[in-house]
């Protein structure tokens, strides 16, 4: 019972401490409240949990804060299935770097934009609930959208694991872990991003009889290349199509183009298939797809070259409809 006085003593001390000196670290806490450092931080944790704190940098400069009254009041007010869908699959990357799931991020995302917490929360899962009954174990068929764009599909299917974005409440969970994977190279995040995508693919390639792979090549040079990684992290026991990006006088990414002749030609010119062994069916990966010109251009030349008359495309994210330009990824 002492125990549990002296917690909520130290508790109301804490916010106390906060509310007149604005921010602490963890080393600030533990001196005003006379405690060792790893009861500190398990009051600091339960504080964080219950949403009353804000924990600002990484170790080992952390600060903490006190939430905003009203914001503390809002996250209490999302319970049930609201919490449930939010907390498994709303994520944000904030200005300053920082990452933030769940509840906390979403009630974040509200204040940023002046919208109406609870019924943002509302709207979301309908949203949410919306794009996800084109998932049908766990993988979007995106032939819809292919068959719309190209006079000539060279592709026999094509799959995404999630939307890369939904209308009003932007980047998934998946295309956020995508996106900020590739643009910081952080291999944490790259290997979080596998772990994700890793059971589905596996799943797919089992279900297609899939008996080749091929990683679509990227354009910009970066010390970690994400495809590679994803390569090494899928570590398939399955042939690999040799695909080869060619160098060109000028760089122009896929991203950069905005009319879709412009990205068929790019894939056109730029993509080739280094291989004469034959397969059954072939599975191209790639991380994003906007138009899915890179996919289709790939997919033709492997049929015209013989190499297999039955091509699959899979991409981690992909744009909902029409031709979309995911041009950030």
């Amino acid at each position: 019972m002492l125990y549990y006085i002296d917690m909520i003593k130290n508790r109301d001390k804490i916010i106390e401490y906060l509310k007149n000196n604005k921010q602490a670290t963890p080393g600030d806490i533990s001196r005003y409240l006379k405690i060792n450092r790893s009861a500190t931080h398990r009051q600091i944790k339960r504080l964080l949990e219950d949403g009353v704190l804000d924990k600002i940098g990484k170790s080992p400069k952390v600060f903490y804060m006190l939430k905003n009254e009203s914001e503390v009041l809002a996250k209490s007010n999302i319970d049930g299935k609201l919490k449930e869908t939010i907390d498994e699959n709303f994520m944000i990357i904030t200005a300053d770097g920082n990452r933030k799931e769940g509840v906390e991020a979403f009630v974040d995302w509200c204040k940023d934009r002046n919208e109406n917490v609870e019924k943002s929360a509302i709207e979301y899962v309908k949203t949410f609930d919306k794009y996800s009954a084109y998932k049908k174990d766990g993988i979007i068929n995106g032939n819809y959208k292919i068959k719309k764009a190209f006079e000539s599909v060279y592709l026999d299917d094509v799959f995404y694991l999630d939307f890369y974005a939904i209308e009003r409440f932007g980047k998934t969970k998946l295309g956020q872990l995508l996106l900020y994977a590739k643009q910081s190279q952080d291999l944490q995040m790259i290997e979080e991003l596998n772990q994700k995508i890793k059971p589905e693919i596996v799943s797919l390639i089992k279900k297609q009889s899939v008996d080749a792979v091929g990683f679509i090549p990227p354009t910009v040079k970066r010390e970690t290349q994400l495809m590679r990684e994803i390569k090494k992290g899928l570590n398939l026991s399955l042939p690999e199509l040799n695909l080869v990006k060619v160098k060109t006088n000028v760089t122009v990414p896929q991203k950069t183009l905005n009319k879709l002749s412009h990205r068929i030609k790019n894939a056109e010119k730029t993509i080739f298939v280094d291989d004469n062994r034959k397969f059954n069916k072939v599975l191209l990966i790639d991380d994003a797809v906007g138009s899915g010109s890179t996919l289709n251009e790939t997919a033709k030349k492997i049929k015209e070259q013989g190499i297999s008359d039955n091509v699959i495309g899979l991409a981690v994210v992909g744009s909902f409809s029409g031709f979309e330009v995911i041009s950030e990824v």
